[in-house]
């Protein structure tokens, strides 16, 4: 089902990239960091070309539930403790800049895209300690935060609030910013070499070539692909739910996070590492919360998103390597896309023009490395790698093809060979290789999604082998037995 943004809002199409284009900057990616950036870039006279993989505003910004606010979380006293108190200081100031930045803009641009004040919350039903840590992590970084009871949740809650964030309809903002764009849709970059950048039926040559496409899909330099995993979250659209004027995120076990949108209240939840919810079943643990709180209510939309979590929960802005200045970054964003986006396009914006950073700025250094707060992250994400490597050689399949019932998936053996097997409602059994194209990870499959997912790098793919989600930058690969295709109607031995 689409997201909610989707069912309100269409944005225009764009051809396809064909022949060769110069420019002076090309930003890769259609989403809020790339059109921001673009957009903030043609503002200054810089010739700019933008490439999406797919439709504008497709990727993670239509997926997201839009909450503009510095509060990440537990972020904070962790950040302190891992990595020191002027560092700390730093992300904190750039992202409550954020949301300033953006609410100017939106006011000085004359933007229509539903922008709300509101107070930003984290609450908890357990003990307070962690949120107690919290605020005062938070008031010694001087942000405007507060402790309650008096809360809007449908249950007795402790709760933090960070005072004067916001709220806001991205595909909306989206439109505003395409004014005015040179846009390629259906235009994936496959290769990227020094200044020049190739899709499958045309090219551009820029000075300056900006990744802000999610997940950079470049294994080399940079090696993004050790720095970060991606996680996915759920949310249902609700109808006849409570009414609220603020957002919360909870910081017990589901994690529910809670966010008005007109008449409607956005649910969310059921967080996990892609590639890792081979039982499902998310989409059902958020409607049973949601009827318990509010019964009658109903699910109008429901859809899930991903994103990149930086080994020192800090995203990645900036030069894309030592060796690469003329390439730029994004990513990195731990499901906080909005304010991250934010930053980012100033940044990057600053940097094509030759403008002196923010002080501030230098913490989202790509070139950093934060001992202390990266070597767990980089030894779990690694160990992750090497199951998700063995798994794909060395398990066996878990389930015979003729068990399979509709609407499953499941990984069989066929022919001696590990194939990723999903049977349609009407019977019929696709077969997609389970090795990544990306790096060669054993995918897994996603049941709430009906997807084939990679749980080292959070490639995602459909049951007919379709890349939904990089860094893969190419549809599923085939088995020798299912040659030249990337999925086949499967005939089992003793089928008709």
């Amino acid at each position: 089902m689409d997201s909610i943004w989707t069912q309100t809002v269409t944005l225009p199409a764009f051809p396809a990239l064909e022949g060769h284009v110069q420019a002076d900057a090309a930003v890769i990616g259609g989403g809020i960091t790339g059109l921001l950036t673009a957009h903030l870039l043609r503002r200054e006279g810089v010739s700019v070309v933008l490439l999406e993989a797919d439709r504008v505003g497709g990727g993670q910004t239509n997926r997201t539930t839009a909450k503009l606010t510095a509060q990440h979380g537990l972020k904070y006293h962790s950040l302190i403790q891992q990595v020191g108190i002027k560092t700390a200081g730093q992300y904190a100031r750039a992202n409550l800049e954020a949301v300033e930045r953006l609410r100017r803009l939106v006011k000085e641009w004359n933007i229509n895209c539903d922008f709300q004040d509101c107070t930003a919350y984290l609450y908890t039903q357990g003990p307070p300690a962690a949120l107690v840590a919290e605020y005062n992590a938070c008031r010694r970084l001087g942000m405007d935060v507060f402790l309650t009871k008096d809360t809007q949740l449908p249950f007795p809650a402790q709760a933090l609030g960070l005072r004067n964030q916001a709220l806001f309809h991205p595909l909306k903002l989206l439109a505003a910013l395409l004014d005015g764009l040179t846009v390629f849709e259906h235009s994936r970059v496959l290769e990227v070499k020094g200044h020049t950048l190739r899709t499958e039926q045309g090219s551009v040559t820029a000075g300056t070539i900006i990744f802000a496409c999610h997940y950079p899909f470049v294994n080399f330099p940079g090696w993004y692909f050790l720095r970060q995993h991606q996680e996915r979250s759920y949310v249902l659209a609700l109808e006849g739910a409570g009414a609220m004027g603020d957002c919360y995120l909870g910081l017990d076990g589901a994690g529910l996070s809670f966010r008005p949108l007109g008449d409607l209240l956005l649910l969310g939840g059921g967080g996990h590492r892609t590639g890792e919810n081979r039982q499902g079943g998310k989409y059902a643990e958020l409607v049973r919360a949601a009827e318990g709180f509010w019964p009658g209510c109903r699910v109008v939309s429901r859809w899930s998103a991903q994103d990149c979590m930086p080994m020192d929960g800090i995203p990645y802005i900036g030069s894309f390597s030592k060796n690469r200045p003329d390439w730029l970054v994004a990513t990195g964003f731990q499901k906080w896309g909005m304010t991250s986006s934010v930053i980012a396009a100033e940044v990057l914006s600053n940097l094509v023009l030759g403008r002196k950073l923010s002080p501030d700025h230098a913490v989202f250094s790509p070139q950093r490395f934060h001992g202390k707060a990266s070597v767990k992250q980089l030894a779990g994400d690694t160990i992750q790698a090497v199951r998700g490597l063995s798994r794909r050689v060395l398990a066996p399949g878990r389930i015979p093809a003729e068990t399979l019932p509709a609407g499953h998936g499941g990984i069989v053996k066929l022919n001696g060979e590990k194939v990723g097997v999903y049977r349609t409602e009407d019977g019929t059994l696709l077969a997609v290789s389970v090795k990544c194209p990306h790096l060669g990870c054993q995918l897994e499959w996603n049941p709430d999604e009906k997807s084939w997912d990679c749980p080292c790098h959070g490639s995602r793919f459909d049951v007919y082998g379709h890349l939904l989600d990089g860094p893969a930058q190419k549809d599923g690969e085939c088995q020798e037995e299912i040659a030249g295709c990337n999925t086949k109607k499967l005939q089992l031995p003793g089928s008709d």
